[in-house]
């Protein structure tokens, strides 16, 4: 069995395996833990509209925050959305995801995704500068953050020298690269739900169970 092989197949079901398993062990952790009860009269009964105000506003920094986080917060968007682009908006990837669930959409054009990849390299080198020289930050850091960084940027910079090796675009890319691509990916897949980047999925449950008690008591988050 060739490395490629062994990425496209054991690999790869092994790491969907966990990151399903995984992400269902983190969903139940939460949901089985017991509130206490809360006896008092609510002041709303609009619970959902709390938790989905909540999911929302929060995406938002609060005023008195704006001028001490914008750098922080205007760069987590560029490489969040650059991320976004950059795993839906390419044809490889796409076709990659019709092959497991079905479904498709049609590309990006190329100069968009080109761009996306840039600004995303950009984007996340400025995520690290900055938490190496922000002192604060610093010293809150702790191994998951850059891990789960290294985990993140590795399936970027291996898929740019996978595409860069192609002879031309959108010829067939080599064995070698492609394969340490799709390790890089599967490795984050296997990482995602334990670490820090679990967020991506837990940030709306957390947001959306704190909207509602809030919402219960009349107050606003």
């Amino acid at each position: 069995m060739s490395l490629l092989e062994f990425a496209r197949g054991p690999a790869l079901w092994a790491s969907i395996f966990v990151l399903v398993a995984g992400t269902a062990w983190r969903i139940w952790g939460i949901f089985r833990l017991k509130a206490k009860p809360d006896f008092s009269e609510p002041r709303s009964t609009r619970v959902l509209a709390g938790a989905l105000g909540t999911i929302v506003r929060r995406m938002i920094p609060k005023r008195e925050f704006r001028d001490s986080a914008t750098l922080a917060t205007s760069n987590a968007y560029l490489y969040h959305i650059g991320l976004a682009l950059v795993v839906f908006g390419y044809l490889p990837h796409i076709q990659f995801i019709e092959r497991l669930t079905g479904l498709a959409w049609p590309p990006l054009p190329m100069v968009i995704f080109l761009f996306a990849v840039a600004l995303t390299f950009v984007s996340l080198l400025t995520a690290l500068l900055y938490r190496l020289t922000d002192p604060v930050l610093r010293l809150i850091s702790s191994f998951d953050d850059y891990f789960s960084w290294l985990i993140v940027f590795l399936p970027l910079a291996t898929g740019m020298v996978a595409f860069n090796n192609a002879s031309v675009p959108g010829a067939p890319l080599a064995p070698t690269p492609l394969a340490l691509h799709l390790l890089s990916v599967e490795l984050l897949l296997i990482w995602l739900p334990f670490g820090k980047l679990a967020h991506s999925f837990l940030v709306f449950i957390s947001r959306g169970i704190t909207g509602a008690a809030f919402a219960r008591r009349g107050a606003r988050t």
